[in-house]
This record gives structure tokens, C-alpha cells and sequence, in this order.
């Protein structure tokens, strides 16, 4: 015999996707079950799963924006600090792996922030021999609207 919650969960996943509010733009969906043996009904909020680096379309090239809106500035400022909060801890307090280091590209697709952060030690005064590209790393984010960090590309180039 099934329990109760491992037979509602797929009801009421079967009952947002058929709501016709499942489509819409908006990501919160109130669908309304009946109480057995009443006449009252309890809203149950629901929001579809949560976007994964498996599920983003990520780019093939960035291009950037001609200006940027409040929306952009924050996520560019979410994924710096999401990158920032990674530098190893040997490495952190040096201005190779500060934020006077690095350059932000920040681009927008598919009602999504594409942040995508280049490491330029040259800022700091290192200087590279002529010819090294072994120096050379950037990371790329989805970010939302609302600067939430989505995911980040799996692997860097």
C-alpha cells in the first residue's frame, strides 16, 4: 500500500502542469485541492523546479550590452562575489585574485544574465612574458534578473 504523501506529490504535479497558470509568465502557481468531505478547498503554492546548468542554454559567444540597467548591475555583482567567495584561501587578500583583477562582460539571452569574468593580473602590475596564453582564464555565470547566480558553466574553457 502507497503512503498518502507518495501519491500526492505526483497528483499535484499532474495538477500544475495542467493548470493553466503552469504556462504563464508568472513562476508561482496557486492550484486549490479539495478537502475530502468538505466544501472548503486549501491553496498550495507551488514553483517549478529551480533552472540547473543542465537545463540553461548557455551561449556560444557573449555579447555584450550597450548599457546597462540596475538588473544587470546586480548580476554582474552577484556573480563577482560568488567568484570571489571561491578564491582559495591562500590567495585571498592579493590583488591577483581581487576584484581590482578582474574584467565583467555581462550579456543578456533568453531573460537571462550571462556574467562572464576574465582574471587581468596585468592590472596588478604582473607582468607576463610575450607569447604566454597560459595565464589567460575567465568564468562564465547564469544569473537571474534579481542577481540570484543560477549556475556556472561546468568547466572552463
Amino acid at each position: 500500500m502507497r503512503k498518502p504523501h507518495r501519491v500526492m506529490l505526483p497528483v499535484l504535479l499532474l495538477a500544475w502542469t495542467m493548470s493553466p497558470r503552469a504556462n504563464a509568465t508568472d513562476p508561482i502557481s496557486t492550484i486549490r485541492i479539495p478537502l475530502p468531505f468538505t466544501t472548503e478547498s486549501i491553496p498550495i503554492i507551488t514553483t517549478p523546479p529551480p533552472l540547473t546548468q543542465d537545463t540553461i542554454r548557455w551561449p556560444e559567444e557573449i555579447r555584450p550590452l550597450a548599457t546597462l540597467d540596475a538588473s544587470a548591475i546586480l548580476a554582474a555583482n552577484a556573480a563577482l562575489q560568488h567568484l570571489l567567495a571561491r578564491v582559495p584561501q591562500e590567495y585571498v587578500g592579493t590583488c591577483d585574485y581581487s576584484a581590482k583583477a578582474m574584467e565583467v562582460v555581462i550579456g543578456q539571452e533568453a531573460g537571462l544574465y550571462f556574467v562572464r569574468i576574465n582574471r587581468r593580473a596585468d592590472r596588478c602590475g604582473v607582468k607576463f612574458p610575450e607569447g604566454a596564453i597560459g595565464f589567460d582564464w575567465f568564468e562564465l555565470y547564469a544569473v537571474s534578473p534579481e542577481g540570484r547566480v543560477l549556475a556556472r558553466y561546468p568547466f572552463s574553457p
